[in-house]
């Protein structure tokens, strides 16, 4: 009933692939993984804190180059490859799966001030669920960010040259708001290239400063489950860019930068000025940044087991403050709760995607089976449950 994935089964489907589409062998081949957001939800883009965690799913891609100034895509999840001109890439020209790698290749140029990338054909294969908000897009880009990096010579295979893992980060970032147009914040492309085994990340996205906290989930005898409810997302990105603008203008309102600088107090007292919605918006931000700190002194002290609290008031936060979740997510967190999980709450951007529960190893299968019994009274969709562990960031696997 519970998943865990095998990436490495994929790589030769993934190199067979490519060998009949392009009539060669590719030169390597690189993993980047999508993630899962421990807490710290809707804040990384008003310069807060995050404690995402990278997991065993993610996107293999690969790539060999050429020398015509072409990059030509395909993905073995996507009926449509796309065949570009380096020359031609920007913001807004493509449209589709391939405006990811596009933009990627675009925003690398730009980053290296106008590096020539000489030409790539690129094969791709996810196995990040699709609109789970396990980040399928940042795994995505990132993939394509270490290739086209290594190949072109901006980065030499195991050792660093121009482009550290933060600066393909930033760039693979930049290729998702500029080229694809969604004003993300820069968690999903930080933790895909960062992450590390057995470690959640915690995240300053103001100063992208980092820091690796272990996440003994076996040690403590804990499983970390995902539950991707498949609910369609419901005018995701309208909506996402709603509550970015709301939050923007709640930091005016308060007269700081960004929300990250505002206190509980500063928010409550502006209770008028902010009116409403904005109060609630305000409030979902500044105290999630608290309860990130909070989680992270937590994982500090090695207690894991007591990070279930802050789960759920996350949650609780998300639904009636941000006004993010949705009938799927809640039924999967209370059903989750209600089995016996320590802590629950919806992850990623909301409106549908997938939700995560903290659960005792020996209650694992229980509650699994609680939140199928759950959608299936309701009239939902059956779920997907998901086990997933801290993994690494984006390699070279071939």
């Amino acid at each position: 009933m519970i998943r865990i994935p095998r990436p490495s089964r994929r790589l030769g489907p993934l190199l067979d692939a490519f060998r009949a589409r392009v009539g060669r062998d590719p030169d390597g081949a690189w993993f980047a993984p999508g993630r899962v957001n421990l807490i710290g939800e809707h804040t990384d883009y008003s310069g807060g804190f995050v404690l995402p965690l990278a997991i065993e799913y993610g996107v293999l891609a690969a790539v060999a180059r050429r020398d015509d100034g072409r990059l030509r895509c395909w993905s073995l999840q996507e009926p449509e490859p796309a065949d570009l001109r380096l020359d031609e890439l920007g913001p807004g020209k493509v449209q589709g799966w391939a405006a990811y790698p596009a933009g990627v290749a675009w925003a690398l140029a730009q980053a290296d001030g106008g590096a020539e990338l000489g030409g790539m054909d690129l094969v791709v294969d996810g196995e990040v669920p699709a609109g789970a908000g396990l980040s399928s897009s940042a795994a995505l880009e990132c993939a394509t960010a270490l290739a086209l990096a290594e190949l072109s010579g901006l980065q030499r295979a195991g050792a660093l040259d121009r482009l550290g893992p933060v600066e393909l980060a930033a760039a693979a970032h930049r290729a998702e708001v500029e080229a694809v147009g969604m004003p993300c914040g820069v968690m999903d492309q930080m933790i895909s290239m960062l992450g590390q085994p057995g470690h959640a990340l915690f995240l300053d996205t103001r100063t992208l400063e980092a820091e690796q906290l272990p996440l003994p989930l076996d040690e403590a005898g804990l499983r970390l489950l995902v539950i991707d409810t498949r609910a369609p997302h419901r005018l995701v990105e309208g909506a996402y860019g709603e509550r970015r603008a709301a939050i923007e203008a709640a930091a005016r309102v308060l007269g700081v930068a960004e929300l990250r600088d505002a206190t509980p107090a500063m928010v409550e007292d502006a209770a008028d000025a902010l009116g409403d919605p904005g109060l609630r918006r305000a409030r979902h931000v500044v105290r999630e940044n608290a309860r990130v700190l909070e989680a992270a002194a937590l994982l500090r002290e090695a207690a894991p087991d007591r990070l279930g609290p802050l789960l759920a008031a996350s949650h609780v936060s998300l639904r009636d403050d941000l006004e993010v979740s949705c009938p799927e997510l809640d039924t999967a967190v209370a059903a989750a709760t209600d089995s016996g999980a320590l802590g629950a709450r919806m992850t990623g951007a909301g409106f549908g995607g997938s939700a995560l529960a903290l659960v005792p190893a020996e209650l694992e299968e229980r509650v699994g089976a609680a939140v199928l019994a759950a959608f299936e009274a309701a009239g939902f969709r059956p779920p997907e449950v998901i086990g997933v562990r801290p993994a690494g960031g984006a390699r070279r696997v071939a």
